[in-house]
């Protein structure tokens, strides 16, 4: 049940229909996989006209970046978040990256993740680790539009429906201006 590839969200629909077929609950998949559109098309309203995003991964000291093709490319292919930057190599491990390419980059949004976060590691937080000048000048920092991503959710159980449904719950807010 495992999702790797393109798209996340018909793939976790996928899987929510097959636990149905298997549990006998094809009605309960279906509400749930109704619920996943429901909360997706709300994201997709808020973002059209928010600006570009950055995904950033944070691991420690270490930053890396997300585009389009990449593990959470979906967020811009899905949800329609504008990519700050279209050729971000796409790589499992996202492309490594310097604060200074976060300044340049200069997004309207940061979408961060904290990796030491999901896998339990006791390392600086995602907020200690990009509370720095070069970072605090981009757009997004400046707007006060940087969204922390539950970790473990986006990272360990994305295609999970209730993980899935938090974060689309937690962009739909930040989007609003409710983080």
């Amino acid at each position: 049940m495992t999702i790797w590839g393109d798209g996340l969200l018909d793939p976790a629909k996928a899987r929510i229909d097959a636990y149905g077929k298997i549990f006998g609950k094809q009605a309960k998949a279906a509400e749930l996989a109704d619920n996943l559109d429901r909360l997706a098309d709300a994201v997709r309203k808020k973002t059209a006209d928010a600006g570009k995003a950055l995904i950033v991964l944070t691991n420690g000291p270490k930053v890396s970046v997300y585009g389009k093709d990449s593990r959470f490319g979906w967020l811009h292919s899905e949800l329609g978040i504008a990519p700050v930057i279209d050729d971000v190599k796409a790589s499992t491990h996202g492309e490594a990256v310097s604060f200074e390419f976060i300044r340049d980059a200069n997004p309207d949004w940061l979408i961060v993740i904290d990796r030491a976060a999901a896998i339990g590691e006791d390392t600086a937080l995602a907020a200690e680790t990009l509370n720095i000048k070069l970072v605090s000048e981009t757009n997004a920092w400046k707007s006060g539009q940087v969204i922390y991503l539950d970790a473990a959710r986006v990272y360990i159980a994305a295609g999970g429906y209730q993980s899935l449904a938090g974060t689309l719950d937690d962009l739909a807010q930040a989007f609003s201006g409710q983080n």
